[in-house]
């Protein structure tokens, strides 16, 4: 039972991390970065707080998307390696 829900804990931590890194952050920065020129085109103002932060999250998305996958699989991988 142990293997099953260590499998399982392994599988909930590749798509949790996917989703954070790819989805999450990657793509929602660049949505945040196209909304924040359609902002800047449309009215002149610059969001840059928004801007900003889009940026951020492009930059981080991997490790972040690496930190969440971690912290799922590493304690999967110890329950897995009990048995």
């Amino acid at each position: 039972m142990k293997t099953y829900l260590g499998i399982l804990g392994v599988i909930f931590g590749l798509a949790l991390g996917t989703y954070v890194g790819v989805w999450l952050c990657f793509v929602g920065g660049i949505m945040g970065l196209v909304s924040g020129l359609g902002i800047l085109f449309t009215t002149g103002v610059v969001k840059t707080y928004l801007i900003g932060w889009s940026i951020v999250k492009i930059v981080f998305a991997g490790f972040l998307g690496y930190c969440s996958a971690i912290v799922f699989i590493i304690p999967s991988l110890g329950l897995i390696g009990s048995d």
